[in-house]
């Protein structure tokens, strides 16, 4: 990752900072800061936290654990979330709990200590987009309850700012992959692709394999974060993405041929509230974040690898 000049001398909370990109993030940020991480550990891991941060070991629909957490904080990056479509598809309350309820709660907490928030929004919120690449001002039309949950958070966090002068910034991610993605049932398809790969396959598609996306490496994720952090364009949501976009098919291509190439390559059905395609208009974070993505998708699958 290229060297961001982020918060320094700040305490700064984590949510979800014991998984994949609030740990990255931990790495990233605890040699200058006083980092503490919240996480309940159901799918994060207490080896992730990197040495020298608090973890509070909690769950942050919890008031209690939320208060504790946020004591004094000056920046909080939200990224403790329910991200499973297929799980926010079967259980939308449970999930509109994590996604909805705790960020509203964590809001008010950071209005109560006049911290800044960096929340994580998504490209979900977009649902299936009359036009690629997709900007922040296009039509939200999400497909799933994640998506709408995810456009709830964002516009909530947005809010803050309008009414309340609380400095956020929300960051709508779109394919994130790299090292410590989790590879289960419901992981991020490269992390998914990889395991069926090195298991001698077969690499599961869902669907024809056309659809495209645009996968952007946690390394580029967190410098967008770093800057959020800093930036004085606040109240703002920001696209982050490579923009550029691969199809699911010469993915799998792609990590066949860095799992040893032998493994089957197979269709099964789409999955409900999935979308035809995904591509990221970044010039606003360009512009105003200073954000550049700098992990190609070889080199970042060879990161994984």
């Amino acid at each position: 990752m290229q060297d961001v000049c982020g918060p320094r001398g700040e305490r700064i909370l984590i949510t979800g900072g014991a998984g994949f990109i609030g740990s990255h993030l931990a790495d990233a940020l605890v040699a200058e800061n006083d980092v503490r991480v919240l996480d309940d550990l159901s799918t994060g891991f207490r080896a992730q936290v990197p040495d020298g941060a608090e973890l509070f070991e909690g769950d942050v629909c919890d008031p209690d654990a939320l208060d504790a957490a946020m004591d004094g904080v000056d920046t909080v990056f939200h990224e403790a979330a329910m991200v499973s479509i297929p799980k926010t598809v079967a259980d939308p309350l449970a999930s509109n709990e994590v996604n909805v309820t705790a960020t509203l709660r964590l809001l008010e907490r950071a209005r109560a200590e006049s911290a800044r928030v960096v929340c994580a929004s998504s490209a979900a919120i977009y649902g299936n987009p009359d036009r690629v690449p997709v900007s922040e001002t296009d039509p939200l039309r999400p497909t799933s309850p994640y998506g709408v949950q995810k456009q709830t958070l964002d516009h909530y966090t947005r809010l803050y700012t309008d009414l309340y002068d609380l400095e956020t910034v929300v960051l709508r991610y779109f394919n994130v992959y790299g090292p410590r993605a989790e590879a289960g049932e419901y992981g991020d398809v490269v992390s998914v692709f990889f395991r069926q790969g090195r298991a001698g396959g077969p690499i599961t598609i869902e669907g024809s394999g056309e659809q495209t996306r645009d996968f952007v490496h946690v390394d580029d994720v967190v410098q967008a974060n770093l800057r959020a952090a800093t930036t004085d364009a606040v109240g703002e949501a920001y696209n982050v993405g490579c923009g550029t976009e691969t199809t699911v098919s010469a993915l799998a291509e792609k990590i066949r041929a860095l799992t040893g190439g032998d493994a089957e390559i197979t269709h099964v059905d789409r999955r409900p509230g999935d979308i035809d395609d995904s591509l990221a208009d970044i010039s606003k974070a360009r512009e105003r974040l200073g954000y550049e993505p700098t992990v190609d998708l070889d080199e970042g699958l060879d990161s994984v690898v």
